[in-house]
């Protein structure tokens, strides 16, 4: 067998780095590209967390995706001036869906945090801030994160809580497929307390009559992060379309007003500090 020569070595080395550098170049073209595919198409698919309460549910009456995000991801769409594809996504498909093209954006709530951030791009202009809230019974005792050291705790599967709760905290975690079934397994006696959104807790707790006997004892909320719109790792221009419209939602008040005519309580304080910041910005 005839050896090659150091030359010829590394003149495949260079070719084979040049054409690494292309294919990379092309996967970021193809990643860009996104935003004229949603433009020629004339249609954005976006994937929407649909849990219950007012921040996603299903219309009993039409089938229809109602609540928070998916008005959102409608709103989304408008001021990208296409229509609206809405994709139900769970918990542990969500990442899943956007990194393998089954939708182009995410509105599923999906706090941003550094792991996360690794992996995707994201709108840098929040819509939201939430953290993890607990849900136990009024006789637990429980009134503090540190009192649910080596206690059985339920989660969503591939929820962001589940790690501060058993490092920090001490907590034994159970991760279900959903939050449905998480909460069931609270009620059924299977853990004393169930960590998910406080925009999913709170509204469970206060309106329904089921769940006169449990509620949110801690007054701090777990992980307390902006919740933004998702994208595919070096989409930019997809970004910045997305950054536009989600300010415009901040300096005109949509976002408080929707807050409002949804019945989302306690208002989020953050809302009315964007839309000062946006409103005093250049236009």
């Amino acid at each position: 067998m005839r050896h090659l020569s150091r030359r010829s070595s590394n003149t495949i080395t260079a070719i084979s780095l040049a054409a690494g550098v292309l294919a990379w170049s092309a996967g970021l073209a193809h990643a860009d590209a996104t935003l004229d595919k949603i433009k020629q198409r004339g249609k954005v698919s976006i994937g929407v967390l649909v849990n219950g309460g007012p921040f996603g549910s299903i219309d009993p009456a039409t089938q229809q995706l109602i609540g928070w995000n998916p008005e959102l991801a409608r709103a989304l769409a408008k001021g990208l001036g296409v229509e609206a594809d809405l994709v139900q996504v769970q918990t542990p498909n969500r990442v899943q869906f956007l990194q393998g093209g089954k939708v182009d954006l995410l509105i599923a709530s999906m706090e941003l945090n550094p792991d996360r951030a690794e992996i995707l791009g994201y709108a840098p202009t929040p819509f939201y801030r939430v953290g993890g809230t607990a849900a136990v019974l009024k006789t637990s005792g429980i009134t503090k994160w540190e009192d649910l050291r080596g206690k059985p705790v339920c989660v969503s599967q591939g929820s962001s809580f589940a790690k501060p709760l058993a490092s920090d905290y001490g907590a034994v975690v159970h991760g279900y497929k959903s939050s449905s079934d998480s909460l069931l397994a609270l009620r059924g006696g299977n853990c004393v307390a169930a960590v998910h959104d406080s925009t999913l807790i709170h509204p469970t707790l206060r309106n329904n009559a089921e769940w006169t006997a449990y509620a949110a004892p801690i007054p701090t909320e777990l992980l307390a992060a902006p919740s933004v719109v998702w994208t595919r790792k070096g989409e930019q221009d997809t970004i910045a379309a997305v950054d536009k419209v989600i300010q415009d939602w901040h300096r005109t008040g949509w976002l408080i007003a929707t807050e409002k005519r949804l019945g989302i309580e306690p208002p989020q304080p953050l809302l009315p500090e964007l839309q000062a910041k946006y409103k005093a910005a250049p236009y």
